[in-house]
Formats: structure tokens, C-alpha cells, sequence
């Protein structure tokens, strides 16, 4: 089975596909020939799946999945959310992002958050939604060097170190995207 990942995260990519099974053969945005940038309009991390994986699948013709991911901090009331990635002005810019994050934590007593990832997968004209979710904390400084975006100050609950800490197959067990990879994969294997 072939199916696209509506995405030009490269780090997102190979995490995905080091999590599926041989079986399932994913495409990049690239090997499509989509240089588009989709742009995430919507205010939810579920409205932003749909857009992307729509706009693929009416565009291009292809069966895929996208996703969105959003670091909720219970201090400040939910936020970054659905603007995480573009948290501090700048889309992708991770060092400005932790900054932000931890300034705006620097008084606050409970560094309580969670990962959230809702994937939208088009398949043969119907859609479907997977959720996965990593509670945790956000640490006062960054650890680690491994991973993307947030991993280097967010360490997950009943774990030692942040998610920059550990190595890819220990972070997809436990991670928000690998257990929404994981819902995703046991459905299609279900087919």
C-alpha cells in the first residue's frame, strides 16, 4: 500500500516511517511533486489534519495522512496549542519557541503539559481520525540534543529524561505521534 504523509518535516517523516511496517510504503510531499506550502488556517489541531490531508487527496489524487501536533500547557490554559509550531512569531523556529515557553513559565507553579497529535487519513474516499496523547512536564531548562522542536524541555510523565534525551525507538513507544502511529497502523492492518 502506498499512501502519502502530508508533510516536509523530515524529522516528522522518518520518525513515521521508522514506525510502519514494511507493507505500507509512504510518499513525502516531494516525491509527489507538492512544493506547495499548506498553510494550517484552521483553529484546531484537528481542523488542521483535515485541511492537509484534503488538500493532498483533491489536489493530487492520493489515498494519505497528515497530522498536527500541539504542546498544551495547563498554565497557560492550553496554550501554545495549535500554534506551537509558530509559537513565538517565526513557523518552525524551535529555540525561539522553548525561549517563549519558559519565560512565560518562569512564575508559574504548575509545569504540567501534554502532547497532543491528531492524524487525518483519507482512504478510499472516507477519512479517519487518530489521536494520541503524552502527558508530561516542562522542564526548566533544556536536556538533551536529540528529536525536534520541544523535546529538549518537555519530559513525558513516568519517564527519567525529556524526549531530547532518548533515542527514536524509546520516543515513539511512548510519544504522542507514535502511539497515533501506532492507532493508525493497527487500522490499516485491519484491512
Amino acid at each position: 500500500m502506498k499512501l502519502v504523509f502530508a508533510t516536509n518535516n523530515l524529522h516528522k517523516l522518518k520518525e513515521v516511517q521508522e514506525m510502519l511496517s514494511n507493507s505500507i510504503e509512504i510518499l513525502s510531499l516531494k516525491d509527489i511533486g507538492c512544493f506547495e506550502d499548506i498553510e494550517e488556517t484552521e483553529i484546531t489541531l484537528e481542523g488542521n489534519a483535515k485541511l492537509k490531508a484534503d488538500y493532498i487527496t483533491e489536489k493530487y489524487g492520493f489515498d494519505c495522512f497528515a497530522d498536527d501536533t500541539g504542546l498544551e500547557v495547563e498554565a497557560l490554559d492550553g496554550k501554545p496549542g495549535v500554534y506551537s509550531a509558530r509559537y513565538a512569531g517565526e513557523h518552525g523556529n524551535a529555540e525561539k519557541n522553548m525561549e517563549k515557553l519558559l519565560v512565560e513559565l518562569q512564575n508559574k507553579l504548575s509545569r504540567k503539559g501534554k502532547f497532543r497529535t491528531i492524524i487525518a487519513l483519507n482512504l478510499r474516499n472516507k477519512q479517519y481520525l487518530f489521536e494520541g496523547i503524552c502527558d508530561g512536564e516542562i522542564l526548566n531548562e533544556k536536556t538533551g540534543v536529540k528529536g525536534f522542536g520541544y523535546d529538549p524541555i518537555f519530559k513525558p510523565s513516568n519517564a527519567s529524561c525529556s524526549f531530547a534525551e532518548m533515542n527514536s525507538e524509546e520516543k515513539n513507544i511512548i510519544s504522542h505521534r507514535g502511539i497515533a502511529i501506532q492507532k493508525l497502523v493497527q487500522f490499516l492492518n485491519s484491512l
